[in-house]
């Protein structure tokens, strides 16, 4: 991936954290070379400048000799270097060091070229800094996990390369790399920024972006399997509204359950009139999450593109100027919008689960399974789902409505996005958990109607399972059935195998 500095997309940035090589766009280097060309000579000038040849934070006051400004900025790469936690993904860090890459493009952080070589040179041989996953409350920006990257650039802590982990020191001297000497401004513009938090919110945003689109396709094989109505699918109904992703969602529903055999058996004179909402209102819900995830994505795709670390320079005048772009507050109500989302996915596929075991609701065997009583079938497979979505709920609580003062009140309100993005990944997991249960309880009701079919689009979905999980005639080990469903969901193959064209991100 050639990073254009200011002109990525989702797509872009969702092929690096997928693994993709990562290198800056040629003609970004002379924006590199004429900021760090300023810093050259603000610091020439002799004036105090914050970041530059002044202390930090509170310490902002006090004024660094020029023989020691090299010395100040190795310090706070070490000092700020205070993360606790579980090493974070490699494929977040590596997204988190391309989006610093494509940061320093913009020419406006001081950094010098062989600064950015080095994070360019580690993202393509495979180095990746050992980054605790806390620390961070969003402002002034993350300074601990980016402090953990910026030491290993300097040849301190860890680095994984190869499924190893060696100290810094020794995987650059492997990979033939020299541990950086910072210069004046590099440090600050190293640990300042964004691209933690923003890192982990993208991540949250493409696996959300999956699960919502197999909960699509278990919602229509739940519809089947309860022989739900496709009226409420209607096109006229979702013009009157005029949401776009209600639209899309009602439109892709309808898709999908075309031509089904099941639905054609009871289109006339069914008893039932009105369906319950877990049914019915999938085009209100799911596409309401829609247009959540998107308004997410513009969000987050603007800071991607952005610069965030302090101060800022100015080459055309020679300018450092402070301010506070380095706060995350965009990206925690990003973090925040697609948490409720995730919430949403799985509590409205586990009301459609319980409907699937309930007979009175259904209409279908208790629990799912041949033999009510003898076998249990899928009474607790439901139990784990609520647990789930109960456990996400709890975890939806916004993470922006927080602060707390940091570094002696300089940093008096923070954004809490750090946390708020990095819970994302398990609330995915939860919400995968939650749809890998609900295609087997739908494959399973589906299963009930045979010999009737249903739609070729649900019936690929239907096989898809079925390669991997057979249909449950009496009890056994459900652990594995849930987690060959899960994966299924996780991985996007269930989605790569239904020919539709599933709404998204864009």
């Amino acid at each position: 991936m050639i990073i254009t500095p200011g002109a990525m997309t989702l797509a872009d940035w969702r092929e690096i954290y997928e693994g993709a090589s990562a290198e800056l766009r040629a003609d970004a280097w002379s924006a590199i070379d004429a900021s760090a060309a300023a810093v050259a000579r603000i610091v020439a000038k002799g004036a105090p400048v914050y970041g530059i040849n002044t202390g930090f934070g509170k310490l902002a006051s006090v004024r660094i000799a020029d023989d020691e400004l090299s010395i100040l900025q190795r310090n706070i790469v070490l000092s700020h270097a205070a993360g606790t936690g579980a090493p974070s993904p490699v494929p977040i860090v590596r997204l988190m060091m391309a989006l610093k890459l494509a940061s320093f493009g913009m020419g406006a952080s001081g950094v010098k070229r062989e600064t950015v070589a080095m994070l360019e040179a580690m993202l393509a041989k495979g180095l990746t800094p050992v980054v605790p996953s806390q620390g961070s409350v969003g402002a002034s920006g993350d300074l601990a996990p980016l402090s953990h990257m910026a030491a290993a650039m300097i040849g301190v802590g860890a680095i994984e390369v190869g499924g190893k982990t060696l100290p810094a020191a020794e995987a650059l001297a492997e990979a033939g790399l020299t541990p950086l000497d910072l210069g004046p401004k590099e440090g600050l513009a190293l640990l300042n920024g964004t691209q933690f938090s923003t890192a982990n919110a993208l991540t949250g945003l493409f696996r959300a972006e999956t699960v919502f689109r197999s909960a699509l396709i278990t919602g229509a094989l739940s519809t089947e399997a309860a022989k739900g109505s496709d009226a409420p699918f209607d096109a006229r109904i979702h013009a009157l509204r005029g949401h776009a992703g209600q639209r899309e969602v009602g439109d892709t529903l309808r898709t999908l359950m075309a031509g089904s055999a099941i639905r054609a058996s009871h289109a006339v004179d069914d008893p039932r009139v009105q369906d319950p909402y877990c049914l019915r209102c999938q085009p209100q819900v799911m596409g309401a999450v829609l247009d959540l995830l998107r308004q997410a994505g513009t969000t987050l795709a603007i800071e991607a593109n952005g610069v965030s670390d302090n101060p800022l320079i100015f080459a055309d005048t020679d300018e450092a100027l402070s301010g506070g772009n380095f706060h995350a507050e965009p990206v925690a109500f990003a973090a925040d919008m697609i948490a409720m989302a995730l919430c949403e996915i799985g509590s409205i596929s586990e009301r459609r689960i319980a409907m699937l075991v309930d007979p009175a609701l259904s209409g279908l065997p208790a629990f799912l399974t041949p033999r009510p009583g003898l076998n249990s079938g899928f009474m607790i497979p439901q139990v784990t789902a609520a647990a789930l979505v109960s456990e996400n709920k709890q975890r939806a609580y916004p993470a922006s409505v927080d602060s707390i003062p940091t570094s002696a009140n300089q940093e008096d309100h923070v954004s809490m996005a750090a946390h708020g993005a990095r819970r994302l990944l398990e609330m995915a997991d939860n919400v995968s958990a939650v749809i890998g249960i609900e295609l087997l309880a739908a494959c399973q009701g589906i299963d009930f109607h045979a010999p009737l079919k249903s739609s070729d689009a649900l019936e690929a979905a239907h096989r898809h399972l079925r390669a991997e999980v057979p249909t449950l005639e009496d009890d056994r080990h459900f652990h594995p059935d849930m987690e060959a469903a899960t994966a299924l969901v996780r991985s996007s193959s269930l989605v790569a195998a239904v020919p539709a064209n599933l709404p998204g991100l864009g």
